[in-house]
C-alpha cells in the first residue's frame, strides 16, 4: 500500500434536514449540506456551531468534584501552603500546567511544578517523584492530564499526608485512585455532557470554577477579578496539539483562542512563533499542529518537558528567546532521529516473513528512542493503515507507544491484553503501554488475533469521506467563504472535502519537495491545482481525471488566486486507456 491509495465514500444526502436548516438559519444548500454531514441537524445547534461565544460554555460544576477541588485548592491559598502541579510532558500537559501556575500564582499562591522526565521516569505519577515532591514540604498535588489510571501512587501520596487533585481526561480505569478529588468529565458519575475535552480544557474548567466562587466570597475587594480569556491561547494550543475532536466547547475555546494567540503579549508564545517562522502568519490549527507543537513536544521528546512550562511562563524575554531556540533545535534532532527510526521500522515490517498482510504491526528495538515512537507509529499508521505499536527497549523493560485506524480502537485492545502489560493508559487512537520483553511476541500475536477478528478487508483501507460533487463552475470566493464558516477545523470537524466532475488535464509537473503541480479545467473553467506529496502521480496531459478537492484562496506575492488543493486522484482515461494509474484507488 501507498500513501495515496483511498476509498472515495461521498456521504449521504439528507435533504430533510439540510432544507429544515436552509430555511431556519437562511443558510446556502452547500452550508446546509456540510453541517448535516457533521451530524449538526438541528437548527439550534447548527446556530451554536456557527455562532458560539463563551457564554455558551457549560457551568463547571457539571463535573465530578471539581467544587470539592476547588475548596481544598482555596483553602492552600489562604494557609500559604505551596501547591505542586504535575503535569504531563506533552504539549496538553505542558500548556494545562502552565495554565494552572500562572492563575494561582495570580492568586498570590505558592506555586510550583513537576513535570516527569519522558526517558527517565515514564507517563503519570510516579514515587520517586512524590518523594522529591514530599520533601520539599509541599502537601498538595494538582495532576494535569494524568492521575487517572495512577491508583498506587496516589494511595501513595496519601500515605505520606498529600492531597491529589487529578484533573484528567483519559479513559477511567475500573479502579479509579483514591485521590481528594478526581476531576474527569469521563468519570460515569459526571454529569458534564461533553465528554471529549482536553487536558488543558479540564484545567481551565478549574479555573474557571475557582474565579466564580472566589469573586462570589469577595476574593477581589476592589473588583478587577482576572479575565479568562487571557488564557486561552494556551488552551488552544494545547486543545489543538492534542487531537480532541473540535466540536462543542473544544471549538469554543479554540475559536476563541486563536484570537488570543494571534494577539498575543506572551513572551514565551511570541518567541517560539518566532522559531516556528511565523512571524505575521495568522495562525491556524494546521500551524499549530505542524510547526508550534512539535516544538513543544520536542523537549518532553528529547527529556527535559520543564523548558516548555518555563517557556509558556516566564516574563523574561531573554530566557523566552534562548528557550524558544532551544526547543527548535530540540525539534530538528527530533526530526532526524525519528527519520532514521521510521527507516528501520518499514524495513522490517517489508521484510518480515507475514509483510504488509499483517492485520497489526507490534514492533520493538533497543535502539530506539522512546520519545519519539509515538510519532513514528503515526508514520507507520499512515503509510501502512494498520495498528500500530512501537517499542523502545531498555534492558528486559519495553515502553511502548500505540496508534490505530478508525476502526479498531487500541485501548480496548489493549485492555483484552493487560494480562501481557505491565500498565497502560489511552484512548481510543492512541495509547502507551509498559511491557516486559518476554512479553512483546505474545502480544503480537494477540493484537493480530483482535485485529484479524475485528477488522474486514475494507477496513484496512483509508477512507476519504467526500461531502458533495461540485462542478468547477460553482468554485468563487463566495463559496470559500463559507466553507471558512466551519472554521476552526480539526478533528471531528474535518475539511470540507468536494469531488470533480471528470475534468481535463492541461498542464502537468514536478514541484517543490515531490509536490503534483498541475492545471484543469473543464471547457472556460480552468484552475491552478496542488497535490502536496503527490509526486508520483503525474497524469499525461489531456488526461480525463476526477479529483477529491479543497478550494481554497492562495495569496502568493501579494497575488491573490482560486487554487484547489488535491486529496485524492483518479484517472479516467490516459493514452486511450482507463483507470492505468497503479498508485490510484477509489470507490
Amino acid at each position: 500500500m501507498n500513501y495515496l491509495e483511498r476509498l472515495w465514500t461521498i456521504l449521504p444526502q439528507q435533504p430533510h434536514h439540510t432544507s429544515r436548516l436552509e430555511k431556519e438559519l437562511h443558510i446556502s444548500p452547500l452550508l446546509s449540506t456540510l453541517l448535516v454531514n457533521r451530524n449538526i441537524t438541528d437548527p439550534e445547534s447548527a446556530k451554536r456551531f456557527l455562532s458560539s461565544t463563551l457564554q455558551d460554555i457549560r457551568s463547571p460544576f457539571l463535573m465530578k468534584d471539581i467544587k470539592k477541588a476547588s475548596r481544598r485548592i482555596i483553602e492552600a491559598i489562604h494557609h500559604k501552603e505551596e501547591i505542586c502541579i504535575f503535569g504531563d510532558y506533552d504539549v496538553d500537559g505542558i500548556t494545562g500546567t502552565a495554565l494552572l501556575k500562572l492563575f494561582l500564582a495570580s492568586l498570590g499562591a505558592k506555586v510550583s511544578f513537576y513535570i516527569p522526565n519522558r526517558l527517565k521516569e515514564g507517563y503519570g505519577l510516579n514515587i520517586s517523584a512524590l518523594e522529591k515532591i514530599h520533601a520539599q514540604g509541599k502537601f498538595l498535588i494538582i495532576t494535569v492530564d494524568c492521575g487517572t489510571s495512577d491508583y498506587e501512587e496516589i494511595s501513595f501520596a496519601r500515605e505520606q499526608g498529600m492531597d491529589v487533585i487529578v484533573t484528567d481526561h483519559h479513559e477511567v480505569p475500573e479502579k479509579i485512585p483514591d485521590a481528594y478529588a478526581v476531576i474527569n468529565p469521563k468519570q460515569k458519575e459526571c454529569e458534564f455532557p461533553f465528554k471529549h475535552l482536553a487536558g488543558v480544557g479540564v484545567a481551565f474548567y478549574l479555573i474557571i470554577a475557582l474565579r466564580k466562587i472566589l469573586r462570589e466570597e469577595g476574593f477581589w475587594t476592589k473588583g478587577g477579578y482576572p479575565n479568562l480569556r487571557e488564557y486561552l491561547d494556551l488552551v488552544a494550543l494545547g486543545t489543538v496539539a492534542d487531537i480532541v475532536p473540535l466540536v462543542e466547547e473544544n471549538r469554543i475555546f479554540v475559536k476563541h483562542g486563536l484570537e488570543t494567540l494571534n494577539l498575543s503579549t506572551r513572551l514565551g508564545i511570541k518567541a517560539l512563533i518566532r522559531a516556528s517562522r511565523l512571524k505575521d502568519i495568522p495562525l491556524t490549527p494546521n500551524l499549530i499542529s505542524y510547526r508550534l507543537a512539535p516544538r513543544i513536544n520536542a523537549a518532553g521528546r528529547m527529556g527535559k518537558a520543564d523548558k516548555g512550562v518555563i517557556l509558556l511562563t516566564t516574563s523574561d524575554s531573554a530566557e523566552a528567546e534562548n528557550i524558544a531556540k532551544e526547543l527548535d533545535e530540540d525539534n530538528m534532532q527530533r526530526q532526524q532521529i525519528e527519520k532514521t527510526i521510521f527507516n528501520e521500522a518499514c524495513r522490517i515490517i517489508e521484510e518480515s516473513e507475514e509483510g504488509t498482510n499483517q492485520k497489526a504491526f507490534v514492533l520493538d528495538s533497543p535502539d530506539w528512542h522512546p520519545g519519539v515512537i509515538g510519532i513514528v507509529a503515526s508514520r507507520i499508521v499512515e503509510k501502512y493503515y494498520r495498528p500500530t505499536i512501537l517499542i523502545a527497549l531498555d534492558g528486559n523493560i519495553g515502553r511502548g507507544s500505540a496508534r490505530s485506524i478508525e476502526a479498531f480502537h487500541i485501548y480496548d485492545g489493549l485492555k483484552e491484553s493487560e494480562d501481557l502489560l505491565e500498565g497502560f493508559g489511552g484512548h481510543k487512537a492512541a495509547a502507551g503501554l509498559t511491557i516486559s520483553r518476554d512479553n512483546i511476541s505474545k502480544l503480537r500475536a494477540k493484537l493480530n488475533y483482535l485485529a484479524e477478528k475485528t477488522l474486514s478487508p475494507e477496513d484496512i483501507i483509508p477512507k476519504l469521506y467526500v461531502d458533495t460533487e461540485i462542478p468547477l463552475t460553482h468554485i468563487n470566493e463566495l463559496l470559500i467563504q463559507e466553507i471558512q464558516a466551519l472554521a476552526p477545523i480539526g478533528a471531528d470537524n474535518p475539511e470540507p472535502l468536494f469531488v470533480s466532475e471528470i475534468i481535463s488535464v492541461k498542464n502537468c509537473r514536478i514541484v517543490g519537495n515531490g509536490h503534483l503541480k498541475m492545471w484543469i479545467g473543464n471547457g472556460g473553467n480552468n484552475f491552478d491545482a496542488i497535490g502536496f506529496g503527490m509526486g508520483k502521480v503525474i497524469p499525461d496531459p489531456d488526461s480525463e481525471i476526477r479529483i477529491v478537492f479543497i478550494p481554497e484562496i492562495n495569496i502568493w506575492k501579494g497575488i491573490k488566486r482560486l487554487q484547489l488543493k488535491i486529496k485524492n486522484i483518479q484517472v479516467i482515461t490516459e493514452n486511450g486507456g482507463r483507470d492505468t494509474n497503479p498508485e490510484t484507488s477509489n470507490k
